[in-house]
Formats: C-alpha cells, structure tokens, sequence
C-alpha cells in the first residue's frame, strides 16, 4: 500500500498529505503511520518543510473529523432511539447507557476527543459521538486539532528522523495499533455475550 502513498506524495506535496489524511479520516484503514512518516522522509530530503507538512496532515485530519461529527450531529442522537431498542443487543447499548454518555460528554468530552484523536480506529470515531451528543462546535474544533496535530507531528517528526527507514515506524506503531483494535474486538465480544438490558 505504501507504494501509491509515496507517488502520490510526491508528486502533490502538501495537498497529496492533506488529501491522504482525509482519507485516513473517512476511511481508517488507510494506514496515517505510512502517511505522515513518508511525508516526514520527503521534509528530511529537503522536497518539503517538517512543520508545513505537520499542518497539511492536520488540517486533512480535521476535515475528515469535521465530516463526521457534522453527518452526526445532523442524523441526531434521538433518530438513533428506533435503532437502539431493535439492536441493543448488538450495539451492546440501551437507552440509560445513552442518556448516561451524554452527561459524560458533557462534562470529560475534550478529554475523550483529545486522547481519542491518538487511538488506532477511535481516531476517526470518536467524531461520531460528539456529533450525536451535540459536543460544542468550537470544543470539538480545539480539542480535536490539539490531539491530531500531536499525533501527526510524532509521525512525521518519526519519517524525519528516520529518514529512508521510515517503514520502521510502523514496526513500532503497528503492533501498538494491533493491540488497541484487539482489545476494542475483545471489549466489544465481552460486552454483546454479557450485556443485560436495564429495566
């Protein structure tokens, strides 16, 4: 996959890092490891500069959040109330656990989506809830470029310091990365097999 990734870097420069990580964004499993450190080695062979590639991959990134929590926040939480009492079971959620999540949101949501912002698939869905529970425009917009700027400078600074060995990033992210999935998975199996509806 890294191939096509590294053509198009090249050859689009910031709009390709940006455009890459939109689509990392929508579509997670476009891996942004690969992205941001390539665009790194491009800063370090002097085609690009380190902090204007830091920029494009988090304003790319935001769009994509932007995306998200918008088609969110228009679908509504209350459009969600059908779903939730015919596949409870399956989404492992009732009403209360709704209810129960907007007043957490309501009062840690910055912190759920700026650490969200550095989890391996919760990067892209952690916009889903905030738009659905109605998190304010502006604490979504800061948090969430405070936590994507984070993780794309240690990427990209990662592909920089490395230089041609960049694809070791991913020796080390992508393992970590496996592991988190592998405990949401395991998470999510654990809650459909044990989960009991309130009454």
């Amino acid at each position: 996959m890294s191939d096509w990734i590294v053509n198009l870097i090249e050859q689009s420069g910031y709009l390709g890092v940006a455009f890459l990580m939109f689509l990392e964004t929508v579509f997670p499993p476009i891996p942004s490891e690969v992205i941001m450190s390539v665009a790194g080695l491009q800063a370090a062979k002097g085609n690009l500069s380190l902090p204007i590639v830091i920029a494009a991959g988090t304003a790319g990134a935001m769009l994509g959040n932007y995306f998200w929590y918008l088609a969110a926040r228009v679908i509504g939480i209350d459009r969600f109330k059908p779903l939730i009492d015919r596949w409870g079971r399956w989404l492992t959620i009732d009403w209360y656990e709704v209810e129960r999540a907007e007043k957490l949101f309501g009062k840690y949501g910055s912190a759920f989506v700026f650490f969200g912002r550095m989890l391996p698939t919760m990067r892209s869905l952690i916009s889903i809830p905030a738009g659905l529970l109605r998190m304010r425009l502006w604490t979504f917009v800061l948090w969430s470029t405070i936590g994507t700027a984070g993780w794309t400078a240690v990427l990209a600074t990662a592909g920089w310091v490395l230089g041609r060995n960049f694809h070791r990033v991913d020796d080390y992210v992508g393992p970590v990365s496996m592991a988190v999935i592998i405990v949401i998975i395991a998470a999510y199996v654990w809650r459909v097999i044990f989960w009991r509806p309130r009454k």
